[in-house]
């Protein structure tokens, strides 16, 4: 766990990748994760309602795909055209970077979420390499 200092860093130190282990399956190795916490302490129901005001604005096309009990979305940011999942749990804005994710999209979504409301942000990225892979420099 590594915390960003003097402005959060939207950089990707491990993308993961696909595995099609079975016909009609997907699983992903490795993994990035950024979470953001409101320096002011929020519920998760003011934090998906931020959220989605945001993204409602645009320039998202999102959808809450998954039948999980936690709100969990994929959204794709029409002007960077990145595409990424984005989840709220235990206090944190969560950012899961997929495979062809890149910085900008990340970048702006926090930039939005920041503008919108009226706190600061931590902003933390968690990291793990696909099995027997190394970290991305």
């Amino acid at each position: 766990m590594t915390a960003m200092a003097g402005g959060p860093s939207f950089s990707i130190p491990v993308h993961p990748e696909r595995r099609f282990p079975f016909r009609d399956s997907l699983q992903y190795e490795g993994a990035t994760t950024f979470h953001l916490r409101p320096d002011e302490k929020r519920s998760e129901a003011a934090l998906v309602a931020l959220l989605e005001a945001v993204l409602s604005v645009g320039p998202y096309r999102y959808g809450d795909f998954y039948n999980v009990p936690l709100p969990l979305y994929l959204l794709r940011d029409e002007e960077t055209g990145d595409v990424f999942r984005v989840s709220v749990r235990d206090g944190t804005v969560r950012f899961h970077v997929l495979p062809e994710t890149e910085p900008p999209g990340l970048q702006a979504l926090y930039e939005r979420l920041d503008e919108a409301s009226e706190t600061t942000w931590t902003v933390e990225c968690r990291s793990e390499p696909p099995e027997g892979g190394e970290t991305e420099d």
